[in-house]
């Protein structure tokens, strides 16, 4: 006898839609375009359009054969489904000749064009280290690329949301043709997030630029900016006071040894700023800016700081001497700071004492992350602190330098303060302690 039955179908078969295309989410563009192949309902899936709101193109300077299909798929998928996308990111890895940035510039000035005309969405563009002042952007390469990207930001003004640009080391004309792009509309631009952190080239002092100035002033709704101190004035706080307080959240500050910082800043203009901001916090984050009296002419005391990264990276100077620094500017801000990194190559200073007295008067400390020579019983000291409740720490991550070749003291010490210390370092703590020779 025949069984004129149906064949009974998978439990494949009658998964909901949305819970396919979730499945398909954590597909690469390799997988889902095999998956589609299965049938007519995951050919449907592989067209929807939440699986294409988000991209990423790597243009690698010296492909494998496998890393050149990727980028091409990358790049067919971003054509095909364009009109979905609401984020975009553009990488370039190790770009290394001339031609190889000829044929970046030719290809994205072919994607934003299609982009441009296809995309209404696109809430979110980010190309990092562009580094368009090094001599394999030749200048009508350059020039083209640039003139490309400012017609797709004013393009795109009236939906873009996020823009980061960080690290495209340009000109401060061309860096402000770029931002004024954004403000095409009634020349005012609502964008609310923008990294322009080494977006201008070394050495540039921004902050004496009526042009930057005036580029600035367009922007009404920003939330978070992160750039550099070498753009940091009175007009610019008054700028942002008069046009984005009442959305201002966050400023990302970085300020390098090789950009001007030597501008003096009111602390009138801060605390303007922060009073009209009430929702504001600044993250510093200084590279190489070491000496007491230029942290000093940075970080007053109207500032209301969130976090602060000091590293040396490495290098040693003499006139690095930390202890006023932790002793005299830190503690000004023990009512809001939460995180603090320090990164130094203190070799002839011992720091245990202040180190440990600024933790305990910064009473929201919850991160703290410490490269520098201390001795062992500083995070006995600093344990037994936290186990009493004198500091609210949530986050320890020290590496103790040690100008000898065999740790394996300082090791074992490390290993019986562990031990001691178990219960609460499990229970509540994200702790990671070593010691690191540095001979």
């Amino acid at each position: 006898m025949e069984d004129d039955s149906e064949p009974e179908q998978s439990s494949w078969a009658y998964l909901p839609d949305v819970c396919l295309r979730h499945v398909f989410h954590w597909l690469d563009d390799r997988d889902r375009s095999r998956a589609a192949l299965v049938c007519k309902k995951w050919s449907c899936a592989m067209h929807s359009g939440s699986l294409w709101r988000c991209r990423t193109i790597t243009f690698y300077g010296q492909p494998s054969r496998a890393r050149t299909l990727e980028f091409q798929s990358a790049l067919w998928y971003t054509k095909k489904f364009g009109k979905y996308l609401k984020h975009l990111e553009i990488k370039l890895s190790n770009p290394y000749n001339t031609p190889f940035i000829k044929k970046f510039q030719v290809i994205m000035r072919g994607l934003l064009s299609h982009l441009g005309k296809c995309n209404s969405h696109l809430v979110s563009l980010s190309i990092k280290y562009l580094e368009l002042d090094c001599l394999i952007w030749k200048n009508v390469v350059r020039a083209q690329f640039i003139k490309n990207l400012a017609a797709f930001l004013k393009r795109m003004s009236n939906q873009l949301d996020y823009l980061n640009l960080k690290g495209a080391r340009i000109t401060l004309e061309e860096g402000c043709e770029l931002l004024n792009s954004l403000s095409s509309l009634k020349n005012r631009s609502f964008i609310s997030e923008i990294n322009i952190e080494d977006f201008f080239s070394l050495h540039l002092s921004v902050y004496s630029s009526a042009l930057f100035h005036q580029t600035m002033s367009k922007f009404h709704r920003l939330t978070i900016l992160t750039f550099n101190y070498n753009c940091i004035s009175d007009e610019l706080l008054d700028i942002l006071r008069e046009h984005s307080s009442h959305s201002l959240c966050t400023l990302n500050i970085k300020c390098h040894i090789h950009d001007p910082h030597g501008q003096v800043v009111s602390g009138m203009s801060w605390a303007n700023l922060a009073k009209r901001a009430p929702k504001l916090n600044v993250n510093f984050f200084f590279e190489r800016v070491m000496k007491h009296d230029h942290l000093a002419r940075i970080l007053l005391e109207e500032i209301p700081v969130r976090s602060i990264s000091l590293r040396s990276c490495y290098f040693s100077d003499p006139d690095w001497t930390m202890r006023p620094t932790l002793t005299n500017l830190l503690p000004a801000y023990w009512h809001g700071l939460q995180k603090l990194t320090l990164e130094l190559n203190n070799d002839h200073e011992l720091l245990d004492n202040e180190l440990l007295q600024l933790i305990l008067s910064c009473k929201r400390l919850l991160f703290l992350k410490v490269w520098a020579f201390l001795s062992v019983s500083f995070m006995e000291r600093l344990l037994q602190n936290r186990a009493e409740r004198k500091c609210i720490l949530t986050t320890i991550k020290v590496r103790i330098y040690t100008a000898q070749d065999d740790s394996t003291e300082e090791d074992r010490l490390l290993a019986d303060i562990y031990r001691k210390f178990k219960y609460l370092i499990d229970s509540e703590l994200n702790y990671f302690v070593i010691t690191y020779p540095m001979v």
